[in-house]
């Protein structure tokens, strides 16, 4: 532009008149950008169309006068800075000015001065405007975004680097007082449970206020402002409208210029951003207050994840306190369990009464950790109770110490309704001192027997699994109290029947050996008397009739000898068994062929099962081995085996006789009869002494029950074993023999 300008004035020559150049200067309208001309006396001398719009002024005026332009002394310092140089230089030089438009407009412009001389050696200095508006403003909104970023950036990265709302508003409050080159910043809270400034960045030589107890008050309408998210600009503090409160507030503060940014999460205000400005008052710019309203957002988000990370930490710490507590009851589960186990095995063991309340205590006191504990048991008709044991480390003994019930009955109606409690002492005990304790029945379904005490130091306080504890210690105890005097009363008994039994047994003892001697002496009266009748009345064949005879004499002969011979028998079985008992009953082992004596046992009682019509048959192996053994005891036993068989088989029924040898080198002998059984409730009774099965005699034949009791202790006494089985109409007899005693 400036080789044009020179080109176009170089051939023509400047006007003598003042203010006017060539006309062919004219041409310069129709460039758009402004141009003015300036002569060597500093005189306008010539404006384009262009440069009269920007200023807002016609030509003639601003030739006539240019000081309507109203630039700034900075501005024209400039222009003049340029002029010198260039006319110095002769070089073009150029410069940034900031000026207002005729419209009021804030413009930037680049003016450029080219210095002209005309063939008069006139010089001219030619003014050329570009508008650099736009540019400069866009340069200004890159450097402000850039600023802003960083800003952002570096109080992002705080928020990244920790979670602590102290840490943050510090470290955002101190950026931000950099980013606005401000004197004081700070984080105002609102929030209830904590009022005042909690963050600040102040430079030196401003007062701090961290640690300042005064606080801002503020109007009802201020915080509902804040709450919709309304700022508080002042740019100066005389000139703008606050509570008396406030402006006090500020003043002692020195404070000219504030900005309040309110920070929320939501409905919920959380506090104010404090600008200050204490040396000027300050016009706040849109893109700081921009700015401010980002952090603002960032700072609230940053504070609510902050609380929220808190309340996480607090769960995290409460469910950590809750697992902790949880597995601690867990724990004390286990070992109350075991404690109990440990003690129901002990006791449960015992028979001795006071051995299971010194389990009791001692296994409570230390589970519990208990200072100590005492048991009791009751006298409920003399209405006392007496400590049996107890277990102190710490406090003196109250071993067999007798307490009156009725001299205190606060405590021992409750103990005897069942009732557990636990108490402080409001006086110290002259002993104990100031204790509690804890107090438990021990009770079963009868009632109760005691009660189980335990002590511990003043005020504490006996928790529900503790008390839990207790209680069933105390009723594993009652039950094994009660199993104790149970076992003892059937001791007694058992010592009492055991007397009662050698009393009988001495009895029976005593009585069949005096009875075997006048037995005796009947049996050789009635021999003699049957030899006399004999010789008298020539009754010997019917003496000797197995049916009764017709003869009176002789049929009163028969019964005499029957009868006496019943009683024979019935003495010799009771001598035998207690002789059996005593171990007195003599043996002779020897070789038994097994088939020959069964078959001379069987012989003696085939007429007898014929005249009954009965069967007796015999089935023995002929490979069977020998055997050695009591032979006399083996014919009694089989001989009240086969009797019974008789007795008790019905008329047409079978009685069968078997021999097996064992893999075992033992032999059984079964004896079964037909149409007969016994019932299953019978067959574990019918080897005691005495014993008959009720209505099994079709031949109303009667007995003693003493048969089969001394079977089996004579199969016991030489080694072998008798078993009863009985169904479907068969009942059989299985006597099991070793080869060898």
């Amino acid at each position: 532009m400036a080789q044009d300008l020179y080109s176009i004035t170089s051939t023509f020559s400047i006007n003598a008149v003042p203010n006017t150049l060539p006309t062919p200067l004219a041409i310069l309208n129709a460039i758009a950008d402004p141009i003015w001309v300036k002569d060597q006396a500093d005189r306008w001398v010539y404006v384009n169309d262009a440069c009269c719009h920007l200023l807002g002024h016609s030509a003639a005026v601003l030739l006539a006068q240019p000081e309507h332009v109203g630039w700034s002394e900075s501005t024209l310092l400039d222009l003049e800075s340029a002029q010198q140089e260039a006319v110095t230089t002769g070089l073009a030089q150029e410069r940034e000015i900031a000026i207002q438009d005729g419209s009021g407009q804030d413009r930037i412009l680049s003016v450029k001065v080219d210095v002209l001389t005309d063939t008069d050696d006139q010089l001219f200095l030619i003014h050329t405007l570009r508008d650099m508006t736009q540019r400069v403003e866009a340069e200004q909104r890159l450097q402000r975004q850039s600023r802003r970023e960083r800003l952002l950036g570096a109080i992002a990265k705080h928020l990244l680097q920790s979670l602590s709302p102290e840490h943050i508003l510090g470290r955002s409050v101190e950026e931000l007082r950099r980013f606005l080159e401000v004197d004081r910043v700070l984080f105002y809270s609102l929030r209830p449970d904590h009022i005042g400034v909690v963050a600040e960045a102040v430079t030196v030589n401003q007062q701090s206020l961290t640690h300042k107890t005064e606080g801002l008050a503020f109007r009802p309408a201020e915080l509902e402002q804040f709450r919709q998210g309304e700022l508080q600009m002042v740019e100066q503090l005389e000139a703008c409208e606050l509570s008396l409160s406030q402006r006090e507030y500020f003043k002692r503060l020195g404070v000219q210029a504030y900005v309040a940014i309110p920070v929320a999460q939501g409905d919920e205000l959380l506090g104010l951003i404090y600008v200050q400005d204490c040396c000027r008052p300050r016009s706040w710019l849109r893109w700081e207050i921009e700015a401010l309203q980002d952090v603002s957002t960032q700072i609230g988000s940053a504070i609510a994840q902050a609380d929220l990370y808190d309340q996480v930490r607090q769960l995290n710490s409460e469910l950590e306190h809750q697992v902790a507590q949880r597995t601690k009851q867990l724990q004390q589960a286990l070992d109350f369990e075991a404690t109990l186990k440990r003690i129901t095995d002990r006791v449960r063991d015992s028979l001795d009464e006071t051995q299971i309340l010194q389990t009791a205590v001692e296994e409570l006191t230390g589970a519990l950790g208990a200072r100590g504990s005492n048991t009791a048991l009751y006298d409920l008709e003399q209405e006392t109770s007496t400590i049996y044991y107890e277990h102190n480390p710490s406090l003196p003994p109250a071993k067999g110490r007798v307490a009156q019930m009725r001299a205190f009955p606060e405590v021992y109606h409750q103990l005897l309704e069942g009732q557990y409690f636990q108490f402080c002492s409001i006086k110290p005990h002259p002993v104990r001192g100031h204790v509690s304790m804890l107090a438990c029945p021990i009770r079963d379904d009868r009632g109760v027997l005691g009660d189980l005490w335990l002590i511990n130091a003043k005020g504490y306080g006996f928790e529900d699994p503790e008390i839990r504890l207790v209680q069933q210690v105390a009723n594993q105890c009652a039950i094994a109290i009660r199993q104790a005097r149970l076992y003892q009363e059937s001791q007694a008994q058992v010592k009492e029947l055991e007397r009662l039994n050698h009393l009988k047994d001495d009895f029976l003892s005593t009585v069949s050996h005096e009875l075997r001697t006048p037995v005796t002496s009947m049996r050789v009266a009635l021999q003699l008397l049957g030899v006399t009748l004999n010789r008298e009345f020539d009754l010997g064949s019917e003496l000797r009739k197995p049916k009764p005879s017709q003869n009176p004499l002789a049929r009163y002969y028969q019964v005499l000898t029957e009868e006496c011979e019943r009683e024979i028998s019935l003495i010799n079985d009771l001598l035998d068994l207690q002789r059996l008992d005593g171990g007195n009953h003599p043996m002779n082992p020897q070789p038994i062929d097994i088939k020959s004596w069964l078959l001379g046992i069987t012989n003696t009682f085939q007429e007898r099962a014929q005249s009954r019509t009965q069967s007796l048959e015999l089935d023995i192996p002929d490979d069977l081995p020998c055997l050695v053994s009591d032979q006399a005891s083996l014919e009694r036993v089989f001989a009240e085996l086969l009797n019974n068989a008789c007795k008790y088989t019905p008329p047409g029924e079978k009685i069968s006789i078997t021999a097996i040898a064992t893999a075992t080198d033992e032999l059984n002998i079964i004896i079964s009869n037909t149409g007969v059984e016994i019932p299953a409730r019978e067959l574990s009774r019918i080897f005691d002494k005495f014993y008959r099965v009720p209505s099994a005699d079709p031949w109303k034949q009667g007995g003693t029950g003493l048969g089969l009791a001394l079977v089996q202790k004579l199969l016991w006494h030489i080694g072998g074993e008798i078993e009863a089985t009985s169904r479907r109409k068969k009942t059989a007899f299985i006597v099991t023999l070793p080869l060898s005693m």
